[in-house]
């Protein structure tokens, strides 16, 4: 996980697929925090050193060493926290974050301070703006504010952790029911998980939601940001205008791609459940496209498989079944991949330490997230494994994430991060582009004899698509909601209407049962709560096709884009570890730039990968009134 806690994003935020790893947990008792606190050291007082170019290096250099020791400490009790939720986890969890909060908080402000010294070198610049601009939610300096924000949040993410739906009088856990949206095809009874879920978890969140944003756009200008997501916008090596401005690029990039997709989707609903439940023309339902969220539609591919085309004549869940896969048969397998490619094997403490499966006796965190518990190899994942295809995809995501904490675990403290939080999630996301029938077959899971033909190509893009394109707008919109409460244009006498209309602007989905502001909808999906900035996955989605495409044409590729698999291809695995190890050292478009050869995001390379898919598309939404 990368390093510190809740402020700090560079901080404690484990990375993760479709996840991220809670930033610091913090109890609503939190103890309040002096400054000779057990097993921290004290903080390097920045009045101890001249504001001169040398003065500022040797600030740095005691600011990275206090961290670095804080981040092993504080994530542990994290860990801990995450792993085995009790009143006594969630008081350390917050006591450790509360110290990280006010140490972020106190380094952010001194290292604006040294970041306006003239004559510096490059690193202690980089490293003092990076200082300034990593916090994810920012205490200000009024005494108590940080042991407040600390246990609000904390609040906030056990409230997630212990949130449960129900079903005909069952309790579920949100494990359980994501898992049933996913193949349920009752339209009643995927309304009443999707109302249960939310109400359950989002309702009892706002009040303390609407005060955090207070706590932390105070802290945010104190620090001299217009506000948090301003402050959030600002560690993209760019203004947080220009920012804004490149993410609504990629998207107008994509978005005809999405639309069409959408319109095929809409017609194969409605054919199934007719216009009572899903109308022709119009948004489609959100409990029907078998994510709790809307987020990705894959699960309900049965529903929109072509005839002939979409029988892929496999399934990767029946696949593992078969051959009898347990969860840690499955993490094995997603270690091959990275081993065929180069990288050296996972340490042992990995399989002695992480939760692979969901342990009976107690509350944890099942969102799957990824670790690093010392800066070191103390990898770790963090997951509620299902012997299914989803969760065969996400562990090779979260490996990404270790393979890349590894790789820059040379770096300073401060460097020790992806080049961009998108880069991140990117990883894991493009090795598993590369779970092509044919890496099923070299991994023995598929018979060579059932890899589909070319014709079924159609099939096999649609259900990719079905997650990957789908996900786009989501993953842009849950940050634009978080701009606008943390801006003031969404305030909280509005924040579930702006929720739903954000979802109805650019997903182009509705929810299934009436919607009020006694409702917090966003407060049902885990980042929300977990104060984990969302943008990076929007960007992630449109990284790895560029990573992707990179390694096929390195590894001499020929075929159709979405067929290619470079499985075993020690080229692209060095080339990978060139741009892993850089860490955040550089500006991302040079790190992008080391393995892709250039230096802008696009969405182009997805389009490519998906063109015969929305050929096909457009043929089949002919006649049909797309749009919402």
């Amino acid at each position: 996980m990368k390093k510190l806690a809740i402020s700090v994003s560079l901080a404690a935020l484990a990375v993760a697929g479709c996840a991220a790893t809670p930033p610091a947990q913090m109890a609503a008792d939190a103890p309040v925090i002096a400054n000779d606190t057990p097993g921290t050291t004290d903080a390097p007082a920045a009045s101890a050193y001249p504001t001169t170019p040398d003065g500022a290096r040797a600030f740095v250099a005691a600011v990275e060493k206090d961290l670095f020791d804080l981040s092993v400490i504080g994530g542990r009790a994290q860990w801990v926290n995450a792993t085995y939720i009790n009143d006594d986890t969630d008081a350390l969890a917050a006591y450790f974050g509360t110290i990280s909060t006010e140490k972020g908080v106190q380094y952010a402000t001194d290292a604006a301070r040294y970041a306006a010294v003239q004559g510096l070198d490059f690193d202690t610049s980089r490293k003092l703006n990076i200082l300034r601009g990593a916090l994810v939610l920012a205490a200000p300096t009024t005494p108590g504010s940080a042991a407040e924000l600390n246990t609000i949040a904390t609040r906030l993410q056990s409230t997630y952790g212990k949130g449960r739906a129900s079903l005909n009088g069952k309790v579920l856990t949100g494990d359980d029911v994501e898992a049933m949206m996913g193949t349920n095809r009752n339209p009643a009874e995927l309304a009443e998980m999707w109302k249960t879920w939310h109400e359950n978890v989002g309702r009892p969140m706002r009040n303390d939601y609407s005060r955090m944003v207070e706590i932390a756009n105070a802290g945010a200008k104190e620090l001299g940001y217009a506000d948090t997501g301003a402050m959030w916008r600002s560690q993209y090596d760019m203004s947080p205008q220009e920012f804004s401005a490149m993410y609504d690029r990629l998207w107008s990039e994509v978005q005809p791609l999405y639309n069409d997709l959408h319109c095929y989707t809409r017609t194969k609903l409605n054919q199934k459940y007719g216009n009572a439940v899903q109308p022709a023309n119009g948004p489609i339902r959100a409990d029907l496209l078998g994510n709790m969220w809307a987020q990705e539609w894959g699960n309900i591919y049965d529903v929109v498989a072509p005839k002939g085309a979409g029988d892929l004549g496999y399934d990767i869940t029946d696949l593992l079944e078969a051959k009898k896969k347990s969860p840690t048969d499955m993490v094995k397998i997603g270690e091959g991949f990275y081993s065929s490619l180069g990288f050296a094997p996972l340490p042992a403490s990995f399989w002695q330490r992480s939760q692979i499966t969901r342990p009976r006796d107690r509350e944890v965190v099942c969102h799957a997230s990824a670790w690093d518990l010392d800066n070191k190899d103390d990898l770790r994942i963090k997951m509620c494994t299902k012997v299914n295809g989803d969760d065969f995809v996400t562990i090779h995501h979260e490996l990404g994430h270790n393979y890349y904490q590894r790789a820059y675990n040379q770096q300073p403290y401060l460097y020790l991060n992806g080049a961009n939080d998108g880069f991140h999630e990117a990883i894991g996301d493009f090795i598993a582009l590369s779970i092509t029938p044919q890496y099923l077959v070299q991994i023995g899971l598929l018979d060579k004899s059932k890899v589909p033909s070319e014709d079924k190509d159609i099939g096999l893009l649609l259900r990719q698509g079905m997650d990957k394109v789908a996900f786009l707008p989501f993953g842009l919109m849950v940050d634009k909601w978080r701009w606008g409460v943390f801006d003031g244009s969404i305030t909280p006498a509005n924040y579930n209407q702006a929720w739903v209309d954000l979802k109805k602007q650019y997903q182009g989905v509705t929810p299934p049962v009436p919607r009020s502001e006694q409702d917090f909808d966003p407060g049902a999906k885990f980042h929300i709560p977990g104060n984990t900035p969302y943008a990076r996955y929007f960007l992630a989605r449109l990284l790895q096709f560029q990573f992707y495409k990179a390694a096929c044409d390195m590894s001499g590729w020929k075929g159709p884009l979405h067929r290619c698999s470079f499985y075993g291809n020690k080229q692209v695995g060095e080339k990978l570890n060139q741009m892993l190890a850089m860490g955040a050292s550089k500006p991302w478009p040079d790190a992008l730039e080391v393995f892709t050869g250039t230096r802008e995001i696009s969405g182009k390379p997805m389009l490519e990968y998906f063109a015969p898919l929305q050929v096909w598309l457009k043929q089949q939404n002919a006649g049909k009134q797309c749009g919402w």
